[in-house]
């Protein structure tokens, strides 16, 4: 296998770019791991209060010479995915008992849906949940005691700001263990097409919520590629999952064997035995450039694009979007599963999975193969997938030919010969577009604009039959400094519907779509946004855009709209209510998109 000459330029340059801050990084790191074991620098009475609940464990730790894992825990029993995490610390506990060690719930993060506060008020905390998260994680952590931590963690915000506070404590081992995929309900594309009737006024909301139950209707994660879902991927593309634990459905024997060999991994990993394996180690450039790769294969959330950069700016790695761009023209698209095609993630997995595609990347060399992994040095590490038998936990040989090629195919014959998104620059400004559901023939729109500050205005115009020809609708003051970058996926079906009368339509904004984005084109995260002085600014109702995510450009067609003074917004009512009052510091220093959107000066 010949690496891919673009993947090796690309990482090269992440690599000289990054050379100042990741050594600098690197350098906290070595010291912190010269300090050996953290307990034993305790005094008796802070080692007595940590201890002193622990039970049966106490004589252990206070030996200090056993390996102590800390579990950073998003569990709530409110949302489906991090419900079955529940179970986790005990299972982990006694795992760790049996390998001669102990672990301890270090502390717990919020993890909120957006599912559940989609086109609400709280979606304006969401993107900021992933730096609350990150700083709750460094908060549990703190009291130094540990040696190993494992996470648990799913959704959207959750696994971002997990290895954000994970990358803080980079010298100590690091395992993270998914809750898995509900199992498969009402089908997707089914779903959809009732939300599209809902916003037509053809079926009543009884009916939509009799569809939406029938969609979510157990534990474990939502079974479309969304977010989510990306993130369980690139803990397996990058190394910090358990070979094949992605999809593996909640409460099974089989979750519950890789949850506890999660835990004798993490005790394995730590500097008191002979395979110490810092996460430190393990996040590298190669890593990142890995994790930009799976995303492109498998067509993943948008969302990665802002996550991607803030997660990897936490090690001193530093990302930018042309990295996304030039490894997207050279990876092919080598899955669909919903919204980019009919299968849900359950499908996906029965048809070969991640292990498959990791086979199919490596032998053609779109990924690097000489990444460290908890699994061990080497990414072929991944092509297994776990069994329980007789002889308990085995991995074996995953499959090497495509169990359905309508879900996934060999890198020999994509399904499109590049990446699932596009980035997007021009006269107004630089975005992003995900394009693995967009048909050929959606990928250019040039149309009048209407112009939008606030998502509930452009749902309002569609219900009075506004929308009459081709439009570009903008959404503008949408981005994190305005209001804290709210996802507008409760705009699709409305999208939907246009697109379907035969309209050429698309989205324009500096605010997020989803991971759930489908087959309207939809170009986000523009940067600077309105707030900013950008020009999306200036634009005014009749104005014509383009939007061609073929040539990745993003202009506007009408002449000196920069001439104008640009638009103001009444922002006051996103000040308060629903805790954002709470948020006025994340506002007022977030970074732009385009550098992740994090409130962290990293």
């Amino acid at each position: 296998m010949t690496l891919n000459t673009t993947l090796a330029s690309v990482t090269e340059r992440i690599i000289s770019r990054s050379a100042p801050t990741r050594q600098a990084y690197l350098g906290r790191m070595r010291a912190a791991q010269s300090k050996g074991p953290a307990r034993a620098h305790l005094s008796c009475s802070g080692q007595a209060h940590a201890y002193a609940a622990a039970g049966a464990d106490q004589d252990t730790l206070a030996k200090a010479s056993t390996g102590h894992i800390g579990i950073i825990t998003a569990y709530n029993d409110m949302l489906s995915a991090h419900q079955p995490f529940e179970t986790y610390p005990q299972l982990i506990r006694d795992a760790a008992r049996e390998a001669g060690g102990t672990a301890q719930v270090a502390g717990g993060v919020p993890a909120m849906c957006d599912g559940v506060t989609q086109g609400e008020a709280g979606m304006e905390l969401s993107l900021f949940s992933r730096d609350t998260i990150a700083m709750a994680t460094a908060v549990a952590l703190s009291h130094n005691t540990f040696d190993a931590a494992v996470f648990l963690g799913v959704c959207d915000k959750i696994v971002p700001g997990l290895i954000i506070g994970a990358q803080v404590f980079g010298h100590l081992p690091a395992v993270f263990l998914p809750a898995g995929p509900m199992t498969s309900g009402l089908a997707n594309d089914d779903k959809a097409k009732i939300r599209q009737k809902y916003a037509l006024g053809e079926v009543s909301r009884e009916e939509l919520l009799k569809a939406e139950m029938a969609a979510y209707h157990g534990p474990g994660t939502c079974t479309f590629y969304g977010t989510a879902n990306t993130n369980q991927m690139l803990m397996e593309f990058m190394g910090l999952h358990l070979p094949g634990s992605s999809f593996v459905n909640p409460n099974t024997p089989l979750r519950d064997a890789l949850t506890k060999e999660g835990g004798r991994r993490a005790l394995s990993l730590s500097a008191l035995g002979n395979a110490y394996t810092p996460v430190c180690d393990i996040l590298d450039e190669k890593a990142y450039a890995n994790g930009i790769a799976g995303l492109m294969a498998t067509g993943g959330s948008t969302n990665l694009l802002i996550h991607l950069i803030a997660m990897a700016r936490a090690g001193g790695i530093i990302l930018d979007w042309q990295d996304f761009a030039e490894l997207s023209e050279v990876v092919p698209l080598l899955a669909r599963v919903y919204p980019n095609g009919m299968a849900d993630v359950n499908h996906f997995h029965a048809a070969g999975g991640l292990g498959y595609m990791i086979g199919e990347m490596l032998s053609a060399g779109l990924l690097h193969p000489d990444t460290k992994t908890v699994a061990g040095d080497g990414l072929v590490n991944y092509t297994t997938e776990p069994f329980l038998g007789d002889d308990g936990l085995t991995w074996r040989k995953g499959t090497d030919t495509s169990l359905n090629d309508k879900i996934v195919r060999p890198a020999s014959d994509p399904f499109q010969p590049t990446g699932g998104l596009s980035r997007l620059t021009g006269s107004l400004g630089t975005g992003v577009m995900k394009i693995s559901a967009v048909a050929e023939e959606h990928r250019i729109v040039e149309a009048p604009v209407r112009v939008f500050h606030d998502q509930d205005e452009a749902k309002a115009a569609f219900k009075a039959g506004e929308f009459t020809g081709d439009t570009i609708i903008v959404v503008r003051f949408q981005g994190p400094k305005a209001n804290g970058m709210p996802e507008l996926h409760s705009l699709t079906p409305m999208l939907s519907i246009l697109q379907g009368r035969g309209h050429k339509v698309a989205l324009v904004t500096d605010g997020r779509m989803s991971g759930a984005s489908g087959k309207i084109p939809a170009a986000i995260h523009v940067v600077p946004e309105a707030l900013d002085g950008g020009p999306i600014a200036y634009i005014q109702d009749g104005d014509i855009l383009r939007v061609d995510a073929i040539a990745g450009t993003l202009d506007i067609v009408t002449p000196d709209v920069t001439d104008r003074a640009p638009a103001t917004a009444d922002l006051s009512a996103n000040a308060y209510g629903m805790g954002r009052e709470l948020f006025s510091p994340f506002r007022q220093a977030v970074g732009s998109a385009d550098t992740g959107a994090s409130v962290f000066g990293v």
